[in-house]
């Protein structure tokens, strides 16, 4: 593990200046935000050897920023570059993201990895791949437009023939992208559109080495992280020697009120762990709200930093009837199957961590602050972890290991969060309160639409300019602030991204309530803000729909213009076999309805409708038994990979729409574990059924988190349409569903 890249011959230029942090050309760092026609991650990373390297010895390694966390972005970079280099997809590695190394592409979220990571290494690729053609050229005397390649192998009409290999050396990519050489038309393609088996299944299923947790390196000692009891308390005591006693325990590292105990074994220090939580006496500070639903209703009263947003005006459309509602969203965790973990180890004055983090870079900046050192004695490396999307406790771990590792040096520190830590300790999605005030002219359209939106931030990843975000550098002895609250700016936004309907309204207002002031830690969950905005906004147009007697279905596709946006509902609709007349029945003494939901992700990406299928229990347990989802991501890189995220987000938002939730009080966070934090089971997962529209001459956009907006609306719709009432506060629990019925 002691070197991730092998058979490179290159120097790399370990360099951290700002934005860019990448390969030299002549000693030389390229960045260049005003070039034209490429890219915007080109244009931050120019050099073309930052993106990939020609192997001698017969491969293409290729270094993107973006990294694999279960979502196949591996396989669909690796069918990308096998075509824009027209060689066989086995020999494209794709190395894990290394800071120093690897282009800085930021974090790997927003599912922008293929949209921007996959663009640029296109281009990048196509650049590559003209030079090649351009040297072949010079070598076998032949004009560059009649030479042929196949599998890395450049031809001309007489038979003769020279190779990448042999053409290769280190100086030939050490250029400045230019835009000269633009990537193949989607004829050309021989691995993009299809379903190319997953390069990183096989470890995962057959126990192999698949996941940092799964690492071993000589001499790796085990640690444990002893976390306060609750939000900023602070360390009155500890007895250490107690803990020192203890078999197998080879130090306490005790720095302000920042505690872990690291053990020969692992065993050893979870026994040390349950220890010092014993023996530790804490402060605390007993701030937190009574309850989520507390902090819900008080939302709306605190200081907010407000923003309107796509405000259209037409007073002569004005008037008729009104109508308003108010949903809300509680604090929800990640829940990761595995609880995060990281390996640290300092030597020779440099601290290399291997984290499962969505971005290296953003992480080493917060790693350096809190180490009080410089960017070039750490490292960070990405390996793949059990469970993310969105920032878990990925990040933080990866500090709590390098904290022991400086105390430890020459001894690889293997930190694993527990399940407690996991629930008490991750950043969590935010609560949010999102108000609707519409109204129907005489015609059954909408003429007027009004929406607050009322969240904390949705993103307090690392690597701000001012500030630490991770949350140990808060609790040492000399510790360091968080980063101001920001929102990601529109149109991809933070809690107002997709709070902008996609349907066209003559008068509309949004309005973003940013509220800084949070009482517990929030940061990326899979969606932001959207999944509570298409809840809102979905829910209202089956409200108004219901109102104007109209199909939910058909009352969509009034108010769309977008052609796309309306192929997707039709679809879908198809699949399903809509019939607006038969959307709830009775059957084995169990309700049965139906729902439909949709959105653009972001008004950007996907286009993703769902209908879904409901029965309820005289307990009031809504169970989703089935669902489909017609889905348009322009070109399509991979239909299966495609398919699995809409399909894996539809049994996610199945979970968060009908099970989860942090519990708190005043005094401390009450979940910290499965018990406290009921997730669907194996079960009562639905039958998802997924159909794909591809455009192949549209840009390829991101479709990670396209279904989870349109899965709560469907199953929200659904549930209103088989009780006749509706659930406004998620998640559904059988005491509000059977609220309804009484």
């Amino acid at each position: 593990m002691n070197a991730p890249i092998k058979n490179s011959r290159r120097k790399f230029l370990i360099q951290s200046t700002g934005l860019v942090v990448g390969f030299s050309i002549g000693g030389e760092l390229f960045a260049d935000n005003t070039a034209p026609d490429l890219p915007i991650d080109l244009k931050n990373n120019m050099a073309i050897n930052s993106w990939l390297y020609i192997n001698p010895e017969g491969s293409i390694d290729i270094f993107s920023g973006k990294v694999e966390f279960g979502q196949g972005i591996a396989t669909a970079l690796s069918q990308i570059v096998a075509d824009e280099m027209d060689v066989d997809i086995k020999r494209v590695h794709i190395l894990s993201s290394t800071t120093g190394i690897s282009p800085n592409e930021g974090v790997t979220s927003g599912s922008q990895s293929v949209e921007f990571g996959g663009l640029a290494l296109r281009y990048a690729c196509a650049q590559a791949r003209g030079t090649l053609l351009e040297k072949a050229s010079q070598s076998l005397g032949v004009a560059a437009s009649d030479l042929t390649i196949k599998d890395g192998i450049i031809s001309a009409a007489n038979g003769n023939s020279v190779n990448y290999w042999k053409l290769t050396s280190n100086e030939l990519l050490q250029q400045k992208a230019d835009g000269k050489y633009k990537p193949k038309p989607v004829t050309a393609h021989h691995y993009i559109g299809k379903s190319i088996e997953r390069v990183d299944i096989p470890a995962k299923v057959s126990g192999g080495v698949a996941y940092v947790q799964d690492m071993k390196l000589p001499g790796m000692l085990h640690a444990r992280v002893v976390h306060p009891p609750a939000p900023r308390a602070n360390l009155k005591s500890l007895d250490e020697a107690a803990i020192k006693a203890l078999p197998g325990v080879v130090a306490v590292i005790k720095n302000g009120s920042f505690i872990a105990v690291v053990a020969n074994r692992e065993e050893q220090a979870i026994q040390a762990w349950n220890e010092a939580k014993k023996l530790s006496q804490w402060d605390l500070k007993k701030d937190l709200p009574s309850s989520t639903s507390a902090w819900l209703k008080s939302m709306r009263e605190l200081p907010s930093i407000d923003t309107e947003h796509a405000v259209k005006q037409d007073p002569s459309k004005k008037g008729g009837r009104n109508f308003s509602a108010e949903f809300t969203k509680p604090f929800t965790a990640h829940g990761s199957i595995g609880p995060s973990c990281a390996i640290a180890v300092l030597r020779d004055g440099v601290t290399t961590v291997y984290t499962h983090s969505q971005g290296m870079y953003p992480l080493r900046t917060d790693i350096v602050k809190a180490l009080n050192t410089t960017p070039e004695k750490v490292i960070c490396i990405h390996k793949e972890g059990s469970g993310m999307y969105g920032q878990s406790g990925a990040d933080d771990v990866a500090l709590d290991a390098a904290l022991i590792a400086r105390e430890l040096p020459n001894q690889p520190i293997r930190l694993q969060w527990m399940r407690e830590d996991e629930f008490k300790w991750e950043p969590y999605g935010s609560a949010m309160t999102v108000k609707i005030r519409a109204s129907l002219d005489e015609s059954g359209m909408i003429n007027d639409w009004n929406e607050d939106v009322y969240s904390h931030t949705h993103s307090t990843r690392p690597g701000e300019k001012t500030g630490n975000n991770l949350i140990s550098s808060w609790y040492m002895a000399n510790p360091q602030k968080p980063s101001p609250v920001t929102n990601i700016p529109l149109p991809a936004g933070g809690s107002h991204r997709n709070a902008i309907p996609m349907y066209n309204f003559p008068n509309q207002k949004i309005v973003n309530h940013l509220i800084e002031e949070m009482p517990v830690r929030v940061s990326a969950l899979r969606t932001l803000g959207a999944y509570a905005n298409v809840f809102a906004i979905e829910s209202m147009m089956d409200v108004l729909a219901k109102a104007a007697k109209t199909d939910p279905v058909e009352f969509r596709l009034k108010h769309l213009q977008n052609q796309r946006a309306k192929d997707v509902i039709t679809k879908v609709a198809a699949m399903a076999n809509w019939n607006p007349k038969q959307t709830r029945i009775k059957k084995n003494g169990k309700l049965i309805s139906r729902g439909v939901g949709f959105a653009q992700y972001k008004n950007l990406q996907v286009y993703c409708a769902v209908i879904a299928d409901v029965e309820i229990d005289a307990t009031g347990k809504v169970r989703v038994t089935e669902m489909w989802s017609a889905a348009d991501a322009g070109l399509i890189v991979n239909p299966d990979g495609f398919k699995n995220q809409i399909e894996g987000g539809l049994v996610q938002t199945a979970s968060w729409t009908l099970f989860e939730e942090i519990q708190f009080n005043q005094e401390m966070i009450q979940t910290s574990s499965w018990g406290e934090y009921p997730i669907l089971r194996f079960e009562d997962a639905p039958q998802v059924h997924v159909e794909l529209i591809n455009r192949p001459n549209e840009k390829a956009v991101g479709v990670g988190e396209g279904s989870q907006g349109p899965g709560v609306a469907a199953i929200a719709n659904a549930v209103a349409t088989a009780t006749n009432g509706r659930i406004y506060d998620l998640p559904m629990s059988p005491a509000k569903v059977k609220k309804l019925f009484t």
